[in-house]
């Protein structure tokens, strides 16, 4: 069976895309969400718990626990699929979680299936078992069928209705078996890519720290842009006047000139020489040879 996309495009409802509806937006931050319907893994999980529904009022007692953590185990399959979908917008994270939450609750029913067969004393289909390669044989054929509607979960149903809805509750189990192998393998190609993606992009917060440090820097240097305009071309470091060394530009720790700038000897604290910053009419009020403690 071929291998699924993670994100497909969303076929079911408003666009997921992430896309900003504000003008001037002119990148995407969220991430493909949505789309669910189309998965296949999503498609066949389905029609397993729609089956294990029908299976456990059929053939298991209503009263037992086992007929509701059945249900339950099925149910979460398809839900956590379709929820980690739609959490791919803003976490990936999330939807990675979500999807092994999925695996893990059908690999919860197929040992609740095999148990059945086996405290009934019924055979198991080997997956080479010409039952078995029929059921594995309509999959394919309906992955290489262009469908009109591929989102019918009725439809879906009717091309495994011959098995799901037989009074043998052995063929009804067997093909469920089937059906989970085929979930459990389309679920662990999407995990596999969701985990290349991650290592490779990083989830949604890294790439919007990424994003913050990027607008940090452009704003650094706009902000460094607006100081020279207003202050004109930047001072070139001039020497200490008592030893000169190149001078570094210093800022008054404490004093009356609290906070201003100045220049101090780059071989402080062996040499205390310093000069104030140049005037912005160009002049220089440079005492020439006082020392201070930068």
């Amino acid at each position: 069976m071929p291998e699924q996309s993670h994100n497909q495009p969303p076929a079911d409802g408003p666009d997921r895309s992430g896309r900003s509806d504000q003008p001037g937006s002119d990148r995407r931050r969220l991430r493909p969400s949505g789309g669910y319907r189309k998965l296949r893994s999503y498609q066949v999980a389905t029609v397993v718990y729609d089956a294990t529904v029908s299976f456990c009022d059929r053939f298991v007692d209503k009263r037992s626990r086992t007929h509701d953590q059945m249900v339950q185990a099925a149910r979460s399959g398809g839900k956590n699929i379709a929820e980690g979908s739609r959490a791919a917008a803003t976490t990936s994270q999330t939807e990675l979680r979500l999807v092994n939450v999925a695996r893990a609750s059908l690999e919860e029913l197929l040992l609740d299936y095999e148990d059945y067969l086996r405290q009934h004393g019924k055979r198991q289909w080997d997956k080479n078992d010409p039952e078995a390669r029929e059921v594995r044989a309509v999959g394919w054929q309906e992955d290489q069928t262009d469908q009109a509607d591929r989102t019918d979960p009725i439809a879906h149903w009717k091309i495994y209705a011959r098995w799901l809805e037989h009074a043998d509750p052995a063929v009804v189990a067997n093909t469920l078996i089937c059906l989970i192998h085929q979930t459990n393998y389309l679920l662990d190609q999407q995990i596999s890519a969701l985990e290349r993606d991650f290592v490779k992009e990083g989830g949604y917060s890294e790439q919007l720290a990424v994003a913050r440090m990027a607008e940090r820097r452009k704003q650094d240097r706009a902000d460094q842009s607006d100081k020279t305009n207003q202050t004109g071309k930047k001072q070139k470091a001039p020497n200490c006047p008592l030893c000169g060394k190149p001078m570094s530009l210093r800022t008054a720790r404490k004093g009356q000139r609290a906070g201003s700038q100045f220049w101090g000897c780059s071989g402080y604290p062996e040499c205390k020489g310093t000069r104030p910053m140049e005037a912005s009419d160009g002049s220089d009020r440079s005492d020439g040879s006082k020392g201070g403690k930068p």
